[in-house]
């Protein structure tokens, strides 16, 4: 278990889960999605629910039948956010089953989310279009709880995972369509593409969509398209696989930028919105 102090900053806390770059996009992109895994033996080998957020954006909540449920979107202490979630998993593992965590109690022998799960697992991802999950198998489903998860769920931008583009999703913005791509890979490699494709004129997705800005987040950078409305998630699966290999073929090129894609690099650091 790492002792380091619970306020330095870690810029990548999910490095070393299978799910890192799934679970950047549910702390940024994803408004309701969840992912199982499972504690290690030594903490009793208990079903943990990774979700995006929760009733009261409560932490974690220690359900009925003694499994875990953490919301990954609440707002935790301390500069690594895999510590500040660690914690709150400890605590819902010595919580009474049925009740939630409402405070994090961290220190720095708080444990790390990597030092309480089960890395050998596949950490598989599920994006909803309700809150459902919110429900507690295990308790009755009251008409207070009904109305509690249907006014959410109005809330819900419909997103979904792109098939044929990994840890890529689209979502309706309401005016607006995007895809936004989480990648591991450093912020000016990721616009040097984007000039090399740019300058080519292949730095779209497909026909009338546009490449405007990343931004950073938990050690990824998340690149976003905007997409013409009634595009849809099938618009993009249509051309991912040919998006993709032209994207990724452009990340690991290693050759200087010429002339040409170093006015495109230009244009395209002028224009990019300030993304969040």
């Amino acid at each position: 278990m790492s002792s380091t102090s619970s306020n330095a900053l870690v810029r990548r806390p999910f490095e070393g889960i299978p799910a890192e770059r799934d679970l950047v996009a549910m702390r940024q992109l994803i408004p309701a999605a969840t992912m199982t895994a499972t504690t290690v033996e030594e903490h009793g080998g208990v079903d943990v629910v990774l979700a995006t957020i929760l009733p009261m954006a409560w932490p974690a909540v220690r359900r009925t039948d003694g499994s875990v449920i953490i919301g990954v979107q609440s707002t935790f202490p301390g500069g690594d956010l895999s510590r500040g979630i660690g914690q709150v998993l400890l605590q819902a593992l010595e919580a009474e089953p049925g009740t939630p965590v409402t405070t994090v109690q961290l220190t720095d022998e708080s444990p790390r989310l990597q030092d309480l799960l089960d890395l050998t697992g596949d950490f598989p991802i599920a994006v909803h279009d309700s809150f459902d999950f919110w429900v507690d198998p295990g308790a009755e489903r009251t008409a207070e709880i009904e109305q509690s998860i249907k006014q959410a769920d109005e809330s819900i931008m419909p997103t979904k995972p792109v098939e044929g583009l990994p840890h890529a999703y689209w979502v309706d913005a309401g005016p607006k369509e995007h895809l936004r791509w989480v990648l591991d890979a450093d912020e000016d490699r990721v616009i040097d593409a984007v000039a090399r494709l740019h300058a080519r004129r292949e730095s779209g997705v497909g026909e009338d969509t546009k490449y405007v800005g990343s931004f950073r987040a938990e050690g990824m950078t998340i690149p976003v398209w905007d997409l013409p409305t009634g595009y849809g998630v099938e618009g993009v699966e249509k051309e991912a696989e040919a998006f993709r290999t032209r994207f990724e073929e452009a990340l690991d090129t290693e050759e200087p930028l010429t002339p040409l894609e170093r006015r495109a690099r230009g244009g395209i650091v002028a224009r990019q919105v300030t993304l969040r």
